[in-house]
Formats: C-alpha cells, sequence, structure tokens
C-alpha cells in the first residue's frame, strides 16, 4: 500500500495529521528526530513505518523516501520554527536557520519524493501539503525571519503545484497561532495567549486538530481538484476585523 509521508510527524500538527490521516485509512510513514516517540507513535497507529532524522541533514530526504516505499500517496512536511526577534536583534546565522528548516527542508522533502508521489497517483493524483503561517500575509512585528521563510514555502508550493501537476496536487496550511509544544512559549501564559486568542474572529487559539483535519482532508482524493492554494486555519485572523 502506498504510504503518505509526514515531517514533523511527532509534533502537535504532525502528530494530529498522522490521526486524521490514519482514521481515513492511510497508511503512514513518519519522519521525526526522536526515534523513542516514533516507535511509540508508529505503534499507536498502526500500518505505519518510520524514519528517524533530522531535516538539517540533507540526507535524510532520500533516506526517508526509499524507507516509505516506491510509490507515495501524499507529504506532508509539518516543521517549523518560531523565532520572533525585532529585526535589530535578528542574526544572519538565525536566519539562514529559519530558511533552511522551513524552506530548503520542504523543498528537499518534496524533491526526494517526486518519483513516489507520481507513481502513487495512478490515475488520480497524490498530495502534498506545506505549511506557512498566518504572518506570511499579515505584517506582524518581531516576525520578520519566519514571514520571509513561510513566503518562500508559499512561493515554492504555487511553482510546484505548476510544475508536478497533474499527478501531484500541492497546497499550503498556513494556521495562526495553535497550541503545540514548538508555541508554548507564546501559549504558557495564559494571559498573553487569551490576548492573543481575542484578536481572533474565532476569539481562541488555534488546535493541532483543527489544521490536522484539513492537512489530511488536501492529502485525500476528496481534495482531488485543489492544488496550488494556500488556506488559512487561523480563526478569520488574516481576513477579518471585528474590532475597531
Amino acid at each position: 500500500m502506498a504510504r503518505t509521508i509526514i515531517y514533523g510527524g511527532t509534533g502537535g500538527i504532525g502528530r494530529a495529521t498522522a490521526h486524521a490521516l490514519r482514521a481515513r485509512g492511510h497508511a503512514l510513514h513518519l519522519v521525526a528526530r526522536d526515534a523513542g516517540a516514533l516507535d511509540a507513535l508508529a505503534a499507536e497507529l498502526g500500518e505505519t513505518s518510520v524514519t528517524a532524522g533530522d531535516v538539517t541533514d540533507p540526507g535524510l530526504f532520500a533516506r526517508a523516501s526509499a524507507e516509505a516505499g516506491e510509490a507515495l500517496s501524499g507529504l506532508v512536511y509539518a516543521v517549523g520554527t518560531i523565532n520572533l526577534k525585532p529585526v535589530g536583534r535578528l542574526k544572519p546565522a538565525e536566519i539562514e536557520a529559519d530558511f533552511r528548516i522551513n524552506a530548503l527542508g520542504a523543498f528537499l522533502a518534496v524533491q526526494a519524493a517526486a518519483p513516489g508521489l507520481k507513481a502513487g497517483a495512478g490515475e488520480g493524483t497524490s498530495g502534498v501539503v506545506l505549511f506557512s503561517t498566518v504572518a506570511a500575509a499579515q505584517g506582524f512585528a518581531a516576525h520578520a525571519s519566519v514571514a520571509m521563510a513561510k513566503g518562500a514555502v508559499e512561493g515554492l508550493a504555487l511553482s510546484l503545484a505548476a510544475e508536478l501537476a497533474p499527478q501531484v496536487r500541492v497546497n499550503v496550511v498556513a494556521p495562526s497561532l495553535t497550541r503545540t509544544n514548538l508555541a508554548r512559549s507564546l501559549t504558557a501564559n495564559e494571559t498573553v495567549a487569551n490576548g492573543i486568542a481575542a484578536m481572533h474572529a474565532v476569539p481562541r487559539l488555534g488546535r493541532p486538530e483543527d489544521t490536522g483535519a484539513l492537512a489530511a482532508f488536501l492529502v485525500s482524493d476528496e481534495a482531488g481538484w485543489i492544488t496550488g492554494q494556500v488556506i488559512g486555519v487561523d480563526g478569520g485572523r488574516s481576513r477579518l476585523r471585528t474590532k475597531g
């Protein structure tokens, strides 16, 4: 059975996506740094194989694609960074690191998986989901590094969607602030979290399941006519202002 690769599979959004895809009957191949966490999640999900490694290692992507199998039904790159600093405090090395993890990693993941994704498409399509952020479309202070990196992801996805059509569909999910371990520095303080939540038309922070459900849908055959899109899962933050 063709598998869907999920990079960052043990993270908050990656894990939620894995559960949503398994509920739809997808076999999975998870990629993450923590081998123990991978094995535990694979045992929990069933029909799941794993590759342990870090996305800053260029050799990881070919290895993960090979271990996932010759035919792939989808790819989800649920890897990201949150590096929020004023422009005067950002160092070039930090910007390069954000770009490497978010944009270059996404490119290398799709590049390595493209033959398998085309093989797995059969007479239909396979689905790729990359992740951006609401901050790529909205101007938020102290978000220069992550907004640049995720903006590159959106440009990459549009190019790939055109180049890999019709066998492979490529879409982007752009969440607002979501309660994950990665975002703990922003969500651990409930006063801060509630203040950010109130900025949304639906006044709460995101849950991993919100984003995972959409990612799973975009990989599935039900989204067979959706490609080249950037879709917000953001409580309306990117489009709506309910006050002032």
